[in-house]
């Protein structure tokens, strides 16, 4: 396997992307907030989406370089969709992770010519009062430049206790790889949630959905996945499916997950 990062240069910005896999089809997949970027990771990235290498040309977009300091979901959304189309992407199978899912709600509603499918892992519609609350940890961290208590604190929402417990030592070193860069990134995505409601754009989407979250969602609640039904109750093409006690970060650690992102996309 081999894949490819590159940058889309606009007129106004810059995002940089992985790309890989072969196939005629479209996957792009959005990433939710993270403490480092996820390019230097992308021979992990291709191998974990591996299943869709020989059906699918599929691209990671990050969030654009030098972010403005104010700068929402709305923004992320609206240069991100102006990145597909600058690749002339269309009728594309969206998969947004966290914060990369509430982009992929904007983008689905806004510019439906772009969205033929749409899937959301652990991700919400509005906020719940566990995103509140782990916010201004994560916010404090990142503001005294303790990239270790930030990693660690971040990582135990993310993942269920048995897994924190048991790479929370690979967390470590990876916060002494952090710079000052990553941080300044990192709270520029977690401001850019304030004022993020999608509720009305949510309700608007009728291609295929598909939702996945876990019971046991430290970072934005059990029931944020559900949320996102009752809002899709009126989309007969819309699927759920919920794990329990594997955390936010299922997309991750699921053993079955990629299968089933595959299987739906494959539908006709």
């Amino acid at each position: 396997m081999s894949c490819l990062t590159s940058r889309v240069i606009a007129d106004d910005f810059i995002i940089p992307y992985i790309k890989f896999g072969t196939g005629e089809k479209t996957l792009v997949i959005l990433p939710g907030i993270s403490v480092q970027s996820a390019l230097p990771m992308a021979a992990a990235v291709e191998k974990q989406y591996e299943i869709f290498c020989s059906d699918y040309t599929v691209y990671l977009f990050e969030r654009r370089e030098d972010m403005p300091e104010n700068y929402s979901v709305y923004d992320m959304a609206s240069d991100t969709a102006k990145a597909i189309c600058e690749l002339g992407l269309r009728d594309i199978c969206l998969f947004g992770v966290s914060q990369g899912g509430m982009i992929a709600i904007i983008i689905a509603a806004e510019h439906p010519e772009l969205v033929a499918k749409l899937a959301l892992g652990s991700s919400a519609a509005y906020f719940s009062d566990e995103f509140v609350e782990g916010k201004k940890e994560w916010l404090n961290y990142a503001e005294q430049g303790d990239a270790v208590k930030l990693y660690l604190c971040f990582g135990k929402r993310l993942y269920s206790p048995e897994f924190f417990e048991q790479y929370k030592h690979a967390l470590r070193y990876l916060a002494k790889t952090v710079e000052e860069k990553d941080l300044k990134r990192f709270i520029t995505l977690v401001k850019g949630t304030e004022g993020f409601d999608a509720r009305d754009e949510m309700k608007s989407i009728n291609c295929p959905v598909l939702a996945i979250g876990d019971t046991s969602d430290m970072v934005l609640g059990g029931n944020s996945t559900p949320q996102i039904a009752e809002l899709q109750k009126n989309n007969p093409r819309f699927e759920m499916f919920m794990y329990s006690g594997m955390g936010h970060a299922v997309y991750d650690t699921a053993p079955d997950y990629q299968q089933r992102l595959f299987a739906f996309f494959g539908k006709e």
